[in-house]
């Protein structure tokens, strides 16, 4: 996935601003969005994994996935609170880019809203129908987030880089992390190390704060393991940190 984040024809990139570079919100996006582009990628195939009336396996990976459209939720809702205005309001002529991610949003929420309750009944009663419908849901998801998550690198980080600070960046990155129980957050991370590249997760990493590091040493990796053995059982395991 190391090229995946190309300008495509016909694509243009908002503005940048003239100064030097305050904090790398590109690597950091990409690190970030090629968790979610994993992840829906694979949830049709985990929303069809279960056996009709399996609700055992179906309430567990409902669960995995709900945590996700959670996180992508808040992801999402972080740079609408904490990084677009910033751009509109200290980098106007990047405005038309920021609204047109914004509506981005929105349209993947309208997904998530619709999947929401598909996922719970699944969840419920592990009905084949409900979860071949759940996984067609994902599909449309997927394909939209492949546009929005390499055109938000390709088009709008460049420019946001010249206007948020590191600080800034940071804050953006830990809204809403209390929202979230410990252990699916550590699961979470481990997921991230194991979807980037070796040197870019090693990059990442060293940027996480000390006690979510050693977190992550003591019981972290171990829950990364059982929860993505439990969702793909006989697959090999990603290579993480």
């Amino acid at each position: 996935m190391s090229d995946f984040f190309t300008m495509l024809p016909g694509e243009a990139a908002a503005p940048v601003p003239d100064g030097p570079v305050l904090c790398p919100a590109s690597a950091g996006m990409k690190r970030i969005h090629r968790v979610f582009l994993w992840v829906y990628d694979e949830a049709p195939g985990l929303a069809r994994s279960a056996d009709d009336g399996d609700t055992e396996r179906s309430a567990y990976v409902a669960e995995v996935l709900g945590n996700f459209d959670k996180l992508l939720h808040v992801h999402h809702e972080s740079e609408d609170l904490l990084m677009y205005p910033k751009l509109e309001q200290r980098a106007p002529a990047c405005a038309l880019h920021a609204q047109e991610m914004i509506r981005q949003h929105e349209e993947v929420k309208q997904h998530l809203d619709a999947i929401e309750p598909v996922r719970e009944e699944w969840a419920r009663t592990a009905d084949a129908a409900v979860g071949e419908d759940l996984a067609q849901r994902y599909e449309a998801l997927s394909a939209v987030l492949k546009v929005h998550l390499r055109r938000e690198v390709t088009e709008v980080t460049p420019a946001v880089e010249k206007v948020l600070t590191e600080k800034e960046l940071g804050e953006l990155a830990s809204h809403g992390v209390d929202s979230f129980d410990k252990k699916v957050m550590l699961a979470y991370l481990g997921m991230v190390l194991a979807t980037n590249p070796p040197g870019e997760r090693e990059e990442f990493f060293k940027d996480i704060p000390l006690p979510v590091r050693m977190a992550y040493r003591l019981m972290g990796r171990r829950l990364y393991r059982e929860q993505y053995s439990t969702l793909f059982p006989g697959r090999a395991i990603p290579e993480t940190l």
